[in-house]
């Protein structure tokens, strides 16, 4: 009976596996628009991550699509929000400002700036505290880089 069981349990672990048809949000390369430019400035860790999310809009072979070019300035700080008694740091606050702007033929057609901040405690490993703020730095500019990708495509449904 056990025997049974599990090769029906293994079967349907399989057949949900293979048939589930995920695909990431902005992994698709079939855009109708492309990034012709990227300038950044200011935060390099950032700016690391909006340029690698960014690439895979990057120049195609395709001319029919709609061209832009996006300049990119991103500021992080890193704030103590909280002490103990004896004065030492309880809490860390991680905040990035993205400023962007999107020009289509030299033309700036949009321009915002994007906040993201997090709060988190304060480690006494100072290499996992590290590890933390550079995934909190990850986390939040991966999503900032979404919501830039996000208002490309919604200026190009216009």
């Amino acid at each position: 009976m056990n025997k049974v069981f599990s090769k029906i349990i293994i079967f349907a672990i399989l057949f949900l596996a293979t048939s589930c048809s995920y695909k990431p949000m902005f992994s698709e390369e079939n855009y109708n628009f492309q990034i012709d430019e990227l300038i950044l400035s200011g935060d390099k860790d950032i700016n690391k991550i909006i340029d690698r999310k960014l690439k895979m809009i990057r120049k195609s072979q395709n001319s029919n699509k709609r061209k832009f070019s996006v300049i990119v300035d991103s500021i992080k700080n890193n704030e103590i929000i909280s002490n103990d008694s004896k004065g030492d740091p309880l809490k860390f606050e991680i905040n990035i400002l993205v400023s962007y702007k999107i020009l289509e033929n030299g033309k700036i057609i949009l321009k915002r700036e994007i906040e993201k901040s997090n709060i988190y405690n304060n480690k006494s490993d100072k290499f996992e505290l590290d590890q933390n703020e550079k995934n909190i730095t990850s986390n939040l500019s991966e999503n900032i880089s979404d919501n830039i990708i996000s208002s490309i495509i919604n200026l190009n449904d216009n």
